[in-house]
């Protein structure tokens, strides 16, 4: 992808990418499933890196019931996992916000880039997760596994909601930065210029063998096209 190229939205996804939560978000689906029926889940036995809050919850809950969840019982994990995150995320000791994630915010903003969320986190769990962080305040808008449990589909709901922000718009002008080869692969499906950042569980060699237009090691370093 040409370095030139100047964006004109950037979507970022929200966990290993803007901030780790120190493991809320698992902990926070183990007492769900403790609270409504008794049995402890860990999520990570069950799903992997990129997958959508939909994806991870039906797959924990086919794992340690047997079975697939109804609907209803979706409707209750989710009231519980999110009112048990609200809590967790504010007192969780290994929080972070990733390096460099605020100034390149700030960098973009300043630039005049239309900022948005593309998050398989489920809304208020990504907006939650960036409280302890102040990141809420730069985006706009965006789209999450609570729009879609695929992740590209997902994406291309953020492009659309963007294009009634900025008219005219298409997807080669959309940056979608993320940490896994999922990112990677949802924006190139929907046409957009992948932005592979090394902040998470796989490598700048990784990122670049998935197919990321551009790869960074961090959001210390410039962001392509500006």
């Amino acid at each position: 992808m040409n370095g030139t190229v100047r964006p004109v939205v950037v979507l970022f996804d929200v966990d290993e990418t803007l901030v780790h939560t120190g493991g809320s978000g698992a902990r926070s689906w183990k007492v769900a499933f403790e609270k409504l029926y008794g049995i402890p889940a860990d999520i990570g036995e069950h799903s992997s890196a990129g997958e959508t809050d939909p994806q991870v919850a039906r797959a924990t809950f086919r794992g340690v019931l047997g079975r697939d969840p109804t609907d209803n019982e979706l409707d209750q994990l989710y009231v519980h996992y999110l009112l048990n995150l609200a809590d967790d995320i504010v007192v969780s000791e290994q929080y972070r916000m990733l390096p460099g994630a605020d100034q390149c915010l700030a960098t973009l903003g300043e630039a005049g880039v239309l900022l948005g969320l593309v998050s398989g986190a489920m809304e208020g769990a990504a907006r939650t997760k960036l409280i302890p962080a102040n990141l809420n305040r730069f985006f706009i808008f965006g789209a999450y596994g609570s729009d879609s449990p695929d992740r590209a589909e997902l994406t291309g709901i953020a492009i659309e909601k963007a294009a009634r922000l900025h008219a005219g718009l298409t997807a080669g002008q959309v940056f979608v930065v993320g940490d896994t080869p999922r990112d990677i692969d949802a924006a190139r499906q929907e046409g957009a210029v992948s932005v592979g950042v090394a902040s998470g569980h796989f490598s700048v060699d990784e990122l670049t063998k998935a197919g990321a237009d551009h790869v960074l090691g961090s959001l210390t370093e410039p962001f392509p096209g500006l």
